[in-house]
This record gives structure tokens, sequence and C-alpha cells, in this order.
């Protein structure tokens, strides 16, 4: 998911409830951040969701570089 960053991936599921997304990424020795996890209510994925994954991206980023 480059929209978000550079190694960020998504996994997709759908079941009888509905679809849900997972945005993480693990491209880091160390662990498997989990950036956000939702349940999607519209074919697109809201703009909100994905600027929060950026967010929590960035954050990521900074810590590990402080």
């Amino acid at each position: 998911m480059t929209t978000v960053g550079i190694g960020v991936h998504e996994i997709r599921v759908r079941d009888d409830a509905g679809a849900f997304r997972l945005i993480y990424v693990a491209k880091f020795p160390e662990a498997i951040y989990v950036l956000h996890a939702f349940q999607k209510k519209t074919r697109a994925t809201a703009g909100k969701d994905l600027a929060l994954a950026k967010d929590r991206y960035q954050a990521v980023l900074t810590k590990r570089n402080s």
C-alpha cells in the first residue's frame, strides 16, 4: 500500500459478517506493526482509515529513528 508507506501491506477478509481490512508493516526485524484494522462499510477504503494508518506508520518510523 504505497498510499500509506513503503513496505505497508493489507490483509483482506470477507465473510458473512462483512468485509474487514488489516493494514500492517513487516519490514522491521523487531516486530510486525499493525497500523489499523477495521470493518469496511463501502467499496472504497475511507480516507480517514488510510490517513490513520499513514499517521501510525510515520509514528513507527519516528520512534525507530529516535
